[in-house]
């Protein structure tokens, strides 16, 4: 290996230590969300998991994730028709691994209540923590539980749907209209 051939290992190596140990963390902090493929890769690191950092937080996630498409769940324990729909995003998030990127936002709910809700119900992917909706309402949430979101590859907001989904179908359905459609 050639002098700078073992500078790029070295660096590349001493890459893949920081964001190992930046993925570790279950909250996000801007400057060390990783980007590209490693931005999905993480995200699966933290799944089922509260997550913090807030709209500055959010949006930083939603930034790394500038590539791929984006749906966000906004839930709350408490909220019949979310946990209603809860098993459809933890199978459409499978069935477009490595495609579309998912996030949950947990708004107006009580912590603990909500992790122990993670635990019987896990998503592959983590939901940041909303006490006040201040998240939701960066894309036209926190009015209507539940809520989903759905971004561009660009990182726009496209659709927002207020309300629950009443099949896997319809779900799916809206994936591929508004988070697949420019792809």
């Amino acid at each position: 290996m050639s002098v700078s051939g073992a500078r790029l290992g070295a660096l590349l190596a001493t890459l893949a230590v920081t964001l190992g140990l930046t993925a570790c963390g279950s909250q996000p902090k801007a400057g060390t969300i990783a980007t590209g493929p490693t931005a999905l890769v993480q995200l699966e690191r933290q799944g089922a998991r509260l997550v913090g950092g807030g709209t500055s937080g959010f949006q930083a996630q939603l930034a790394a994730l500038r590539g791929h498409p984006v749906v966000v769940n906004q839930w709350a324990s408490w909220c019949g028709p979310c946990r209603y729909e809860f098993p459809f995003f933890r199978g459409l998030a499978g069935t477009y691994r490595g495609r579309v990127a998912f996030l949950g936002v947990d708004a107006q709910d009580n912590r603990s209540d909500a992790e122990a809700f993670l635990r019987r119900m896990p998503v592959p992917y983590p939901s940041f923590y909303d006490e006040s909706a201040e998240v939701a309402r960066t894309f036209k949430g926190g009015q209507s539980w539940p809520t989903t979101a759905f971004y561009d590859r660009s990182g726009k907001l496209v659709f927002t749907h207020l309300g629950g989904y009443a099949t896997q179908a319809k779900l799916d359905a809206d994936i591929q209209h508004f988070a697949l459609r420019s792809t």
